[in-house]
């Protein structure tokens, strides 16, 4: 891994507590994600916290892994077992990567004396698993729908 995304993946595992924090009061206070706001604070924030710390083993593997799949799949579950909407869990997990993002610029990570490069290979790294993620979240929620709608 380059030295510019061994940066990036750190500050989301070293800061995890601070981003998933800022991410929380977004969460809860975004129109996109109304239910977040019923639900309490302790439990988004730790929400975020495992995220963070998981990314860089998510972010670290040359193709995304059955871990990180695996993780996205629990995402789904727990969201869906606390009654948000689909859309919203999946707008959350768009907003946990803008937060990495915003929190790497404000870090200045994304300084000019960097390679524009690696950059730009390391952000095109996080689309990608986001992309899955969005992937896996969506068809497990579709197979929790299928399971509940099979018990009535």
């Amino acid at each position: 891994m380059k030295t510019y995304a061994i940066k990036y993946v750190e500050l989301a595992e070293l800061h995890a507590e601070k981003m998933a924090k800022r991410w929380a009061l977004d969460v809860q206070n975004n129109v996109r994600t109304k239910k977040y706001k019923e639900l309490d604070e302790e439990r988004i924030i730790n929400q975020g916290i495992k995220f963070y710390r998981n990314f860089s083993k998510m972010f670290a593997d040359e193709k995304i892994s059955e871990g990180a799949l695996k993780y996205f799949r629990t995402y789904a579950q727990e969201s869906f077992a606390l009654d948000i909407p689909m859309d919203e869990a999946v707008y959350a997990l768009t907003l946990l990567r803008r937060h990495i993002w915003l929190y790497a610029e404000f870090q200045t990570i994304f300084s000019s004396g960097i390679d524009q490069r690696q950059a730009l290979d390391t952000l095109s790294r996080t689309i990608l698993l986001f992309d899955y993620a969005v992937y896996e979240v969506t068809k497990e929620y579709q197979e929790l729908i299928k399971k509940e709608k099979g018990k009535k």
